[in-house]
């Protein structure tokens, strides 16, 4: 199947091609036929797939086929958890609509609203958002979503994780009840289906890959090492390996600043990219790493999932994550569009029980490497993870002590683990 099978727009076509795509991915090619048929649909696809063209193509099509009348108004709404998926996702549009003359614009928090301001109110056709920075707008009477034809919730099950249901349904109460409905998540969790009942109807079911199923291009592996070393590790994987290009996640703010100082001191030019920094001061780290200014991009998981870096070889877990799910995410950021990609995690013995929920998850047993001159001190004894009470199992970005870049075992009773 070719993009030309599809019947998109030519305009819409030429800028595919220009960009160097002459076939749609799976979820490419089932989901713009049921788009353009009007068709409300559900779609789980894991990251790297082609998910944002499969509703960004579509969509423009939709619009440039129906021209509307007198002022622009708001005629396709996407919402995206973080900011910096709302600037990839805008960055696509601009990307494959710019032979249309369509308007759109990518508004969240972090920087100032009167830019925002006043390209809302100069009209637009599609519009980018994070749902706290809209209902911000939404209040002081600065954008109409009255006329809006498609909706597009993107990386739902995320939006959902980080307490956004209450934002997205206050966004909905503005919408008007006819409308197509796109939802797009990386599984089909209860949760998410229960979401979907209350927004789609009669929706289309896309699936192109199993729940939690991270990319087969991505060869994944587990340097075990004792969470003191595991600076001196990464430091010698990137140098004896000479990886020019390295995503690295930390689970906490304070740990991704002192890893990047760490490296830097180590002759390896370094970044940080976290929630405690602004959009500007993210953005600029964000584009020195992509043209190569900077090795090595230290992240948390504001970042998991609004990266977009072609062919990026190599991502390192520096700590695991204490939600199974953002495993599947970070490992994402590499092995994308096809492409071959590389996941390391150096994983120290208090992070058994993480691992064991990633294997679980995903239903793979990685592979354990031992690096000679890093192995792990048998003697060393694991801590006993706290039990988080019910109301905190939310996704948590905050230090655990022991776990992140820091390091520390105050007040914590320890027992032995293995691997």
């Amino acid at each position: 199947m070719s993009f030309e099978t599809l019947n998109l727009n030519p305009r819409i076509l030429r800028a595919v091609k220009e960009e160097g795509y002459s076939e749609p991915t799976p979820i490419q090619a089932q989901a713009i036929p049921a788009v353009l048929d009007g068709k409300d649909i559900l779609a789980a696809a894991q990251t790297g797939t082609g998910k944002t063209a499969a509703f960004t193509l579509p969509l423009l099509q939709k619009l440039s086929s129906k021209k509307g009348e007198g002022k622009r108004y708001v005629r396709a709404l996407v919402l995206t958890p973080t900011r910096e998926l709302a600037a990839q996702v805008h960055q696509s549009v601009r990307t494959y609509g710019k032979y249309l003359k369509l308007k759109s614009v990518e508004i969240y928090g972090g920087v100032s609203m009167q830019p925002q301001t006043r390209a809302l109110r100069n009209g637009v056709d599609t519009l980018v958002a994070t749902p706290g920075r809209l209902l911000d707008h939404l209040n002081q009477s600065n954008v109409d979503l009255s006329r809006v034809e498609i909706l597009v919730l993107d990386e739902a099950d995320r939006m959902l994780d980080m307490g956004f249901i209450n934002d997205i349904k206050k966004i909905i109460a503005e919408l008007p009840h006819f409308r197509q409905n796109l939802l797009f998540s990386a599984t089909f969790s209860d949760e998410i289906k229960r979401l979907s009942k209350t927004i789609l109807k009669e929706p289309e079911m896309i699936k192109v890959a199993a729940d939690n199923k991270t990319a087969e291009r991505i060869k994944q592996t587990i340097h075990p090492v004792d969470r003191a070393k595991k600076a001196d590790l990464l430091s010698h994987l990137i140098g004896a390996n000479d990886w020019k290009q390295v995503l690295v996640f930390t689970r906490t703010k304070h740990g991704a600043d002192k890893l990047s100082r760490r490296l830097a001191q180590d002759g390896l030019p370094s970044t940080s990219i976290h929630g405690n920094k602004t959009q500007a001061a993210r953005m600029k780290a964000l584009k020195a790493f992509k043209e190569g200014r900077v090795r090595v991009l230290v992240a948390t998981d504001v970042a998991a999932r609004g990266i977009d870096i072609d062919r990026l070889g190599q991502v390192v877990n520096f700590d695991l994550p204490e939600v199974a799910e953002d495993y599947v995410h970070r490992i994402g950021r590499t092995g994308r569009a096809g492409n071959a990609g590389e996941a390391f995690s150096l994983v120290c013995i208090d992070e058994r029980h993480l691992l064991h929920r990633i294997e679980k998850l995903t239903g793979t047993q990685i592979e354990r490497v031992l690096v000679e001159g890093f192995h792990p001190d048998p003697s060393i004894k694991a801590e006993v993870p706290k039990k988080r009470s019910r109301g905190n199992r939310g996704r948590s970005f905050g230090s655990r002590s022991g776990n992140g870049a820091s390091g520390g075992r105050e007040g914590r009773s320890f027992r032995r683990r293995s691997y």
